[in-house]
């Protein structure tokens, strides 16, 4: 069985890719309420495969919108942490559009939408730019993309006058391995948030 996860969501709620308009942004897990859409087409996906259980199936579809309640609940609380003009998070590929949207930040990547696609010099310099300017005090490095991209840029910064730092390594297109906290969803989130909020606040 596949099971498109997001055919259920409402598509006013998907975000462009820029460079190519007409296809979604896939990064929906970064927005928590959309997850919860995901979470519910999961269950109902499961229950038409296997009748026998969907009692169970609802229940804990039940239980873990709850645990994604808290999250949020868990997420703003961190958020409020950081003042307003000190949210804005830099990576190294645009996977955090859904987050930004969701949360308040102003997001911009290095690269674009594919961890294949690289950032130019042109690109660097423009982004290193606008840190010295709104004297960003944070970047951060992904899992899922090398790092010599932000440590390129942190140099682009430097070479500019200014030190930002980089404020650790953020989970994108994978969850943490086992025994990190972070394999699930939850942990991946909270382990994220976590990240940013104690480098930027």
């Amino acid at each position: 069985m596949i099971l498109a996860v997001s055919k259920d969501i409402d598509e006013s709620n998907f975000i462009d890719f820029v460079t190519n308009p007409g296809s979604f942004d896939p990064h929906i897990w970064f927005d928590v309420k959309l997850w919860k859409g995901a979470a519910k087409t999961v269950a109902e996906g499961l229950k038409e495969l296997d009748e026998e259980y969907a009692s169970e199936f609802d229940a804990n579809l039940e239980r873990y919108l709850g645990e994604l309640d808290e999250l949020e609940e868990y997420i703003n609380q961190r958020i409020s942490e950081i003042p307003e003009d000190n949210r804005v998070l830099i990576t190294a590929h645009d996977a955090f559009n859904y987050f930004g949207n969701a949360y308040g930040f102003e997001v911009k990547g290095l690269q674009g939408i594919s961890t294949a696609s690289e950032a130019g010099t042109s690109d660097v310099s423009q982004l290193a730019k606008f840190i010295v300017e709104r004297k960003i005090k944070a970047i951060f490095v992904e899992s899922s993309v090398p790092r010599k991209s932000i440590e390129a840029l942190q140099e682009a910064v430097k070479a500019q006058g200014f030190q930002v730092e980089i404020g650790g390594e953020l989970y994108s297109d994978s969850t943490g391995d086992a025994g990190t906290g972070a394999e699930t969803y939850i942990g991946t989130f909270k382990a994220n948030i976590d990240t940013i909020v104690d480098a930027l606040k």
